[in-house]
């Protein structure tokens, strides 16, 4: 299993890619993640906590390999402004649930969920249904709001000791 661990500076010009990894927003935010390449081949991600990929991010295994993250198409909500409601209302809405969201010039993107649905649209947003590449804004801290009692935390912990168990044989620690 190839060991991927660093998550590599960007830079003006592309490296050469080896491999590419197309994962969902909801799995690119995640440090520990056992996941298969584009090609088939399976790999762990160890990467910094907090750490959230972003489409054409590179990383580095441990072999010496650049694998390239690819944010793959999902299902959204595409949020627009009415006269009723200004994008930045929905914005600040959105902002105060700690909802990830995408910002363009005259739109907002977000993950599907429909009670956020009808709360936009109740505010007089236009709501609309989309399946595109999801790329929210990082945040003010870069790498994305946590808490150590985020529902992932232990899903992720297990994860990694599956790996661990994997990689090294027998049981995890």
């Amino acid at each position: 299993m190839l060991r991927i661990e660093r998550l590599l500076p960007a830079v003006d010009h592309a490296r050469q890619a080896s491999a590419t990894l197309t994962l969902p927003f909801e799995l690119r935010r995640r440090s520990r993640l056992l996941v298969r390449l584009d090609d088939g081949e399976e790999a762990g991600l160890f990467l910094e906590r907090g750490t959230v990929l972003r489409d054409g991010d590179e990383l580095a295994a441990i072999d010496g390999r650049i694998v390239r993250v690819v944010a793959s198409e999902e299902r959204i909500y595409v949020v627009r402004p009415s006269a009723v409601c200004t994008l930045a209302q929905a914005a600040y809405h959105l902002g105060n649930r700690h909802v990830p969201a995408e910002i363009g010039a005259d739109f907002l993107k977000i993950e599907r969920d429909p009670v956020l649905r009808d709360m936009l649209v109740q505010a007089g947003a236009l709501v609309s249904e989309a399946t595109a590449a999801f790329q929210p804004e990082p945040g003010a801290y870069g790498g994305g709001h946590r808490h150590g009692h985020d529902a992932g935390h232990d899903e992720e912990y297990g994860l990694a000791q599956s790996v661990f168990a994997l990689r090294h044989g027998g049981r995890a620690p």
